[in-house]
């Protein structure tokens, strides 16, 4: 058996369980039910240090057509 035949064979059946496993694996830990104070957390991570509301973008120019 050759290099290739035998790499072939492993990635459609080994590899893609194991792929197979560590997704649904990720996706239990992400969605286990401890997860969900720090999921908030990294959600608020943005708004932590905000004192104040973001200023006002500048206003632009009033420019008018040239005739």
């Amino acid at each position: 058996m050759d290099r290739y035949s035998l790499l072939r064979h492993l990635a459609d059946s080994w590899v893609l369980l194991l792929l197979t496993l560590i997704f649904v694996g990720v996706v239990l830990f992400a969605f286990r039910p401890g997860s969900r104070r720090f999921q908030q957390d990294a959600a608020e991570s943005i708004f932590r240090n905000e004192t104040r509301p973001a200023p006002a973008p500048p206003a632009a120019p009033d420019t008018k057509e040239v005739e």
